[in-house]
């Protein structure tokens, strides 16, 4: 009767076994494969934003130029319009001279020839005088219309170009997007990899400790005293790697944050204070007159006796790199910099029609530091 006992209960076993479904466990390599695909996609996705971002650095030396063009345009067109008012008021006198004060003059002027060769040449002298006066009048007109029709090709070209630098932002953008997502899928991966190598590690765990537990009621006894020395030398290597993180945790992360002349940052903040309200130009580099963005860094480094380049891609790359900004790091975007004056906020030129303010740090930007 026992024997059909234990008989009737292996069956049992066995058929409760043949039911019970088996899960594979994920399978690594092929995550391995789909994460590899995904950073082959990111490295793309840089590459091509690296390279948009050096057609957008290219195109603000562009701006750069085309401001600074335009700047020079409108100053000789101030010039010349001063000129030709002068000049017309120089003609004025001399037409109130001989003829506001009658014919008389003119008149006079002839009938005091001594001859008919004087009286000749005193006419011709008088035409030439309004001759003259006629011919710069009109000298100063086409200047003017030169400068000007120079001033409006300038204009429509900044036009054209503020157009094109709108088009590389909202790529940069969209990249950075695209890139920020395949960034995610990757770490996913890795959790998802390290989730499978860890499942697949307590399944080897667990199908070892019973095929030792089915070996021998009595090695159970065993592997407890043995778990034990194990858990031990486990605690003992646990500590060893925690004194090592803290060796390793005093890192140079806040040596970086302290280092530089803090007297030479201020100077740079003070500068860029000085700076408020100032009207944004493109190409702008005249200070308290017109600055952009890299005309407005560029002159509070200055300030301070530091000289950097003269646009924003390459003031990107200026110093060193810094993650926890003081007042006076320059914050950085693709094509666009400001000075950064602490607690989240920073001094910048923002675009056209705009002015030198104050403004929270938006995005993510990052941070260089010259002094």
């Amino acid at each position: 009767m026992k024997r059909f006992g234990r008989a009737s209960l292996a069956v049992a076993l066995a058929s409760s076994m043949a039911v019970t479904p088996v899960f594979a466990a994920p399978d690594t390599d092929e995550l391995e494969s789909s994460k590899a695909a995904a950073q082959s996609e990111a490295d793309s996705l840089q590459e091509q934003l690296t390279e948009l971002l050096n057609k957008a650095g290219e195109l603000e030396e562009e701006m750069i130029a085309t401001g600074e063009k335009i700047i020079e345009a409108q100053a000789d067109l101030e010039e010349a319009q001063q000129k030709a008012d002068e000049q017309y008021a120089s003609m004025k006198v001399r037409i109130q001279y001989m003829y506001e004060n009658g014919q008389a003059t003119a008149i006079e002027t002839l009938l005091s020839a001594t001859d008919f060769s004087d009286f000749v040449n005193k006419a011709e002298y008088i035409s030439n005088v309004h001759t003259y006066d006629r011919q710069q009048l009109q000298a100063l007109e086409d200047t003017e219309k030169e400068i000007q029709d120079l001033k409006t090709t300038l204009e429509e070209e900044q036009k054209k170009q503020e157009s094109m630098q709108e088009e590389y932002e909202a790529q940069e953008a969209e990249l950075n997007a695209t890139l920020e997502e395949k960034k995610a899928e990757i770490a996913d991966y890795d959790q998802q990899i390290q989730a499978a190598a860890e499942a697949a590690a307590a399944e080897a765990a667990q199908r070892e400790a019973e095929s030792q537990s089915a070996e021998s009621s009595g090695g159970s006894t065993s592997n407890g005293s043995g778990s034990g020395n194990s858990s031990s030398g486990g605690g003992s290597s646990s500590g060893t790697v925690s004194g090592g993180g803290s060796t390793g945790g005093s890192g140079s992360s806040s040596g970086g944050a302290s280092s530089g002349n803090t007297s030479t940052a201020q100077a740079i903040v003070n500068a860029a204070y000085s700076q408020l309200g100032v009207p944004y130009v493109y190409g702008g580099s005249t200070a308290g007159v017109a600055l952009d963005c890299s005309g407005l860094v560029q002159y509070c480094h200055a300030v301070a006796g530091i000289s950097l380049p003269r646009t924003s891609q390459a003031q990107g790359g200026c110093g060193v790199a810094v993650s926890s900004p003081q007042p006076g790091d320059i914050v950085c975007y693709g094509t666009h910099v400001g000075i950064y004056i602490g607690n989240g906020q920073m001094i910048h030129a923002p675009k056209p029609g705009d002015v030198v303010k104050i403004a929270s740090v938006y995005g993510s930007p990052w941070y260089r530091r010259c002094w």
